[in-house]
């Protein structure tokens, strides 16, 4: 089943700069062949459902690795079946609104 997945993972008592551990999760997400989108507060996923809560999981086995004691992620998780839709589509209809708007 497909599945865009908006998580953000946080190793927490590694000190104030998490860009190291969040940069290693991106480089997961690409090994596991996803389609990722960095955001300012996370990353949004969008891949089979296995897959994608699979990169999750060597995610949080790496950064454990890395020294992180606690990991604490939020995931949200949309599916449908009426339609494929990509993050793209999903943006883009957004945009198509704001465009008609003007």
């Amino acid at each position: 089943m497909k599945v865009i997945v908006d998580v953000c993972i946080i190793p927490m008592g590694v000190g104030l700069s998490l860009s190291p551990y969040i940069a290693e999760c991106e480089r997961i997400f690409a090994a596991h062949g996803l389609k990722a989108q960095l955001h300012a507060n996370g990353t949004n996923l969008e891949g089979e459902w296995d897959q994608v809560f699979g990169a999750i999981k060597v995610c949080h086995e790496k950064l454990h690795e890395m020294g992180a004691v606690r990991i604490g992620s939020t995931i949200k998780a949309f599916t449908r079946t009426d339609k494929s839709q990509s993050m793209e589509d999903k943006i883009d209809s957004v945009r198509e609104k704001l465009q008609a708007a003007e």
